[in-house]
């Protein structure tokens, strides 16, 4: 297994780049800056528009007023009116009634109309001009025949805004006579909403661009532990699997990040180490045979020997290749474990005829040291377990016991039912194993008696296989031990995986 250093990747900070490219800064600040515009821009125009209808809603009160109070002085009634034959003069009290000479039409050609005042004008149903006041000189207001009701619109007279009302004046028949247009200016107003437009527009990008820069700083700052992790990540490698994270202040979601990065750099270095301890071991089992059968060939091949000579020393040359199968078979069988490949076929089987048949492999091992074996349990004992897997589990276990247990003792095998749970206790009379290590007894390649050479010829996988195996199946394998005395490994199947038949 080798770790290579990712390759980095350039930094690209800039404000404006390929989305393929652009820094999680610049897209943070960009995707913020976004949506706030877009909210802005939305306060911007509302608050416009609302200054705006306030401003236009106060004209069209000042103007019902203006109204109102010119109707009444001219004794005008809009709803019950009597017809223009009693008008003679209309105005108000903006006016400029100073000139003898504005009601003469050429007089008022020739004066020129003050736009910063109020006008009032009368029109006929058809639109013809019947009265207006004298302010008005020579111009006319605007007239929107397609307005029957009561009206108020902006129009543009000599040049300048006005606001204008246009309201029907209708007889005691219900019907329309005329029109009373009334009108006054609102340049002053013009020029507050445009001074206001005018602020918002150019204030708009200014807040923007300040959002955008302050929001890429904190950002920046924000995903400071990011650039960390990455930092760190590039600096890995397989001789240096002990970097770690620096964690940030805040337990926030980047503290969780952080921590578990760390979380699996220490499971990747795990990894690592158990590997290459699993690689050493499995290359020096593998070699300490091999280099046996290769010194004991070479040594037969340098002069003739007698044949019984030759028979024994092939016969010990099998023997060390045979052990070298059988610790291929269990590295091939820890391998298919750890890549998932191992799919155990449960089934309700009785336990005893398989432990029968396990005994009757071991016996012949059993025998040339004298052990004996008893069993106790029902013989209708039936759980739920994979039969192959099974058989391998109570061979490594008893192959174990018959290999550390002195010659004249015995094994003794019980099973009892708690609840719905069967329990199997296997108990030898060996050495036994020391309280200290014997939280490390399932780990791949771990001997107690840590000699590689010993007569026993184990390779420390034995109760691996065991305890993979068992977890696979649900089975619950623990040991306890003391020395000089023996060994108990106790197997509990799954509850409810059992019964009597």
């Amino acid at each position: 297994m080798s770790m290579k250093p990712a390759n980095p990747v350039k930094k690209r900070d800039f404000f404006f780049t390929d989305w393929s490219v652009m820094s999680l800064r610049n897209r943070i600040a960009f995707y913020y800056t976004i949506a706030t515009a877009f909210l802005i821009a939305l306060m911007f125009t509302s608050i416009y528009f609302m200054v705006e209808s306030v401003v236009y809603r106060q004209f069209d009160d000042e103007i019902r007023h203006q109204i109102s109070a010119i109707l009444s002085e001219s004794h005008i009634s809009a709803h019950d009116f009597k017809g223009f034959d009693n008008i003679k003069e209309i105005d108000n009290e903006n006016n400029d009634n100073d000139s003898d000479n504005d009601n003469d039409i050429g007089s008022r050609k020739k004066k020129k109309v003050n736009v910063d005042t109020d006008f009032v004008q009368l029109v006929n149903k058809n639109g013809e001009i019947v009265n207006k006041s004298t302010n008005l000189s020579w111009c006319s207001l605007a007239f929107n025949p397609n307005e029957s009701g009561a009206t108020f619109f902006n129009s543009h007279f000599e040049g300048s805004m006005v606001r204008q009302a246009q309201i029907p004046l209708i007889n005691n028949q219900g019907i329309t006579e005329g029109y009373l247009i009334f009108a006054v200016p609102v340049k002053n107003a013009i020029i507050v909403l445009n001074d206001l437009r005018a602020i918002f527009l150019f204030s708009f990008p200014v807040i923007i661009l300040t959002l955008f820069v302050l929001t890429r700083l904190i950002a920046g700052k924000s995903i400071r532990p990011i650039e960390k992790v990455i930092a760190t990540a590039e600096k890995m490698s397989q001789t240096n699997l002990d970097q770690r994270i620096p964690l940030p202040y805040h337990h926030d979601e980047l503290y969780r990040l952080s921590a578990t990065m760390n979380a699996l750099l220490d499971r990747i270095e795990d990894a690592f180490k158990r590997e290459k301890d699993f690689t050493a071991n499995a290359s020096h089992e593998l070699k300490t045979p091999l280099s046996i059968v290769k010194g004991t060939l070479e040594v037969l091949v340098r002069k003739p020997r007698e044949r019984e000579h030759y028979e024994s020393r092939i016969e010990f040359c099998l023997k060390e290749l045979n052990r070298m199968a059988r610790l291929i078979d269990q590295l091939l069988m820890l391998a298919r474990h750890e890549s998932n490949k191992i799919n155990p076929r449960i089934e309700m089987i009785a336990l005893y005829p398989h432990l029968e048949s396990v005994i009757e492999r071991m016996r012949l091992s059993a025998s040339a040291k004298g052990i004996a074996i008893t069993v106790d349990l029902t013989e209708n004992d039936r759980i739920a377990a994979d039969v192959g897997m099974l058989d391998m589990i109570f061979e490594n276990i008893l192959s174990n016991a018959i290999k550390y247990s002195p010659s004249g003792s015995s094994i003794a095998i019980v099973a009892e039912r708690s609840a719905n749970t069967l329990v199997c206790r296997i108990s030898d009379q060996g050495i036994g194993i020391p309280e200290e290590k014997l939280v490390a007894i399932f780990e791949r390649f771990y001997r107690v008696d840590e000699s590689r050479n010993s007569g026993t010829g184990g390779f420390g996988l034995g109760l691996s296989i065991v305890k993979k195996l068992a977890d696979l199946q649900q089975i619950k394998v623990s040991v306890s031990s003391k020395e000089n005395i023996g060994t108990t490994f106790t197997l509990i199947f799954p509850d409810g995986a059992t019964k009597t038949s």
